[in-house]
């Protein structure tokens, strides 16, 4: 597109399956994008170093917190500038979750929060402190965050990345706020879809990481095969679009073509479709509001096809139900909610939780912070009554597996 500057872009989780298919736009629209700053969280430092050295970027930093991080990341970069022939590229470095929030709050244009888990709420509000547009992958940081994160944004700085929501902003273009209806978030249902309680019990980690759709990590595709990930897309439309938990509805869909649609009060529904692919929903954050020309294939409407929706089976999957009454909780509910998950889910791949056993867990850990200290519902939410309540939620559910195991 002619006449339109570059923005500066900073990218969190780089090495992630968010920020390499981010990466990939930048690659493909090389006119619209300067990335500014990379960041990771250090599993996989070639890969960071190579992403820098290619991008020609500013400052890198990765998160991890011991005392070897600089000089890891110092030699990987090095090696990877001779061997792209760039011996003289030394971009600044910086380490641990201090260095990430730093590079988040640099004043990007564009910061792509892309990391997993509630660690991304700190970058994220030095984004939004620093006036950057939040293309949010990282719902965590949002969910547990709540108002606290809402209240930090302008109108319009958080664009939505997850493709859900990513779906509904865009059909929410065809209307006025006051004509909303509804809200329906469609789901895969993931590789369990249509089983029973019992059978459930009886899956693998293996199993749960075979999604019939998208490539995603371990703990998003274990959250998708549970429906967890679903209950927090939940929590984050309401936070996102300012409507009320019972105007949010969830469809099967197991074609996942449909990413989500928005229902208006004159009977009308609107819908966003794609091929399955994380690429439109990553461009548009980037370029919002623009469309970025060529990203992905479109739907072949030349071949017949079929499309399912099917009602949620609450009964055999109670993860929507329960992110439900923690959304209407508030406060830190929905970062107990999220933390236990946490927990639950690296216990469940490491032999010591059933499958069914993570939202059973989440469950009692959320009824158990109903009376807690940390049960910050109703107040003005901060930073440390979040992170108090990740805590101890995380510590609760590790003491309710250690008992299972005992018992």
């Amino acid at each position: 597109m002619t006449g339109v500057s570059a923005r500066t872009l900073t990218i969190l989780g780089s090495t992630g399956s968010i920020g390499t298919q981010a990466i990939d736009v930048v690659r493909a629209h090389p006119d619209r994008f300067r990335v500014q700053a990379l960041a990771a969280g250090g599993s996989d430092l070639r890969l960071l170093a190579a992403q820098a050295v290619e991008l020609e970027v500013p400052q890198v930093a990765v998160a991890r917190e011991d005392g070897t991080a600089g000089a890891d990341l110092e030699e990987a970069l090095s090696e990877a500038a001779r061997a792209a022939g760039r011996p003289a590229y030394r971009p600044e470095v910086l380490t641990g979750a201090e260095g990430v929030v730093q590079v988040s709050g640099a004043g990007a244009d564009v910061v792509l929060n892309g990391v997993t888990g509630s660690i991304g709420l700190r970058p994220t509000l030095a984004a939004l402190g620093a006036g950057s547009t939040l293309a949010l992958a990282n719902k965590e940081s949002l969910i547990v965050g709540g108002r606290l994160v809402t209240g930090a944004a302008a109108p319009g700085q958080i664009v939505p990345v997850d493709s859900e929501h990513s779906a509904i902003a865009q059909a929410l273009r065809s209307g006025r706020a006051e004509e909303v209806r509804r809200l329906v978030l469609t789901a895969s249902g993931g590789p369990f879809r249509g089983m029973t309680r019992d059978q459930l019990a009886r899956v693998t980690p293996q199993q749960a990481l075979a999604h019939p759709t998208w490539d995603m990590g371990q703990v998003v595709t274990t959250n998708s095969a549970t429906l967890v990930n679903k209950g927090l897309e939940v929590i984050e439309a309401h936070l996102l679009f300012d409507v009320p938990f019972e105007a949010i509805d969830v469809v099967v869909h197991p074609q996942s073509v449909v990413h989500s649609m928005v229902e208006f009060v004159d009977g009308s529904t609107i819908a966003q479709a794609s091929p399955p692919t994380m690429h439109i929903p990553i461009a548009l954050g980037l370029a919002w509001p623009d469309r970025l020309a060529d990203v992905a294939p479109a739907c072949d409407w030349s071949r017949a096809t079929s499309w399912e929706f099917l009602p949620l089976d609450d009964e055999a999957f109670p993860a929507v139900r329960l992110a439900r009454q923690v959304g209407q909780e508030g406060g830190t509910f929905p970062a107990v909610y999220n933390a236990a998950n946490e927990v639950c889910v690296a216990a469940f791949h490491a032999g010591t939780l059933p499958f069914t056993g993570i939202v059973e867990v989440v469950g009692q850990v959320v009824g158990e912070h109903a009376g807690n200290s940390t049960a910050a519902a109703g107040v003005d939410l901060s930073v440390d009554h979040v992170l108090a309540a990740d805590a101890w939620a995380r510590a609760a559910a590790a003491h309710r597996i250690q008992s299972l195991g005992r018992g």
